[in-house]
Parts: C-alpha cells; sequence; structure tokens
C-alpha cells in the first residue's frame, strides 16, 4: 500500500518534508531540536494543509508563469468543455437546420481534457479516501 500512496499523495508528503527540513537549519539547542521533532510530526500528520500554504504562496507570485498556470489551464478546460458541450452542438443544430452544406465542427478528445480537469479540482481517489475515512466535509 506504500507505493499507492507514493503515487497519490508523494508531492504533498515532500512538501511537508521540505518544510519541515528548512526548520531544521534553525534549530541550535537541544530543546529547540525536541520541539523542532514536534513541529516536523505536525507538519506530516497534516500535508494537506501545508500544501495548502504552499499553493497561496504560489498564488501570490509576481511572475505570470508560476501564478498563473492553475488559472490558465482552468480557463483552456473551461473553453474546451464549452466547445464540446455547448458551442459545437449549437453550430451543428445550425448547419442541419440552415441546409448548410458545410461539415459539422470536430468533437475533442475529452479523455485527455477529463484527466487534467479532474486532477485540477480533486475529484479522484484522494477525495473518495477522504469520504470513506469520514473526513470530507
Amino acid at each position: 500500500m506504500s507505493w499507492l500512496s507514493s503515487i497519490i499523495g508523494g508531492g504533498v508528503v515532500s512538501a511537508a518534508e521540505g518544510v519541515a527540513g528548512i526548520v531544521d537549519r534553525f534549530v541550535e539547542t537541544p530543546d529547540e531540536k525536541a520541539a523542532a521533532e514536534v513541529i516536523k510530526a505536525k507538519l506530516l500528520m497534516r500535508p494537506g494543509e501545508v500544501q495548502a500554504e504552499l499553493n497561496k504562496i504560489e498564488a501570490g507570485h509576481r511572475s505570470i508563469f508560476v501564478a498563473g498556470w492553475r488559472p490558465f489551464i482552468g480557463w483552456v478546460c473551461g473553453v474546451a468543455l464549452a466547445y464540446n458541450f455547448i458551442i459545437r452542438d449549437l453550430l451543428s443544430w445550425v448547419i442541419l437546420n440552415t441546409g448548410s452544406t458545410a461539415s459539422p465542427p470536430p468533437e475533442l478528445a475529452m479523455e485527455h481534457l477529463m484527466t487534467i480537469l479532474l486532477g485540477m479540482l480533486g475529484l479522484g481517489g484522494m477525495r473518495t479516501l477522504e469520504k470513506m475515512n469520514g473526513r470530507a466535509k
């Protein structure tokens, strides 16, 4: 089961471990080391909170290449969904009912888009796992 957790939660856990590793740089006395171990244990127990804080820092970045990638992917997915399920069908209906000889617009490869969208929205296995463990609100 450890291979599954490394695939599903590996990025979040490694982020928590990275933050915990930063704490080690500032520890000098034995009392501080004991306190740092408690802090690191708490961080590793709640990696979702660490990831949320990292997301806030990333979103506040001045560079569009750091802060803008998630909104960009979200807009691309939204436009593609609107095209594939609304605009394309309306255009096909107009072409059919006007007697035009134009061919209907092409359909998008939605399996790739849905993989990205569901991953971004967090609608994968982690959400199901939270519900099964009674942690979902």
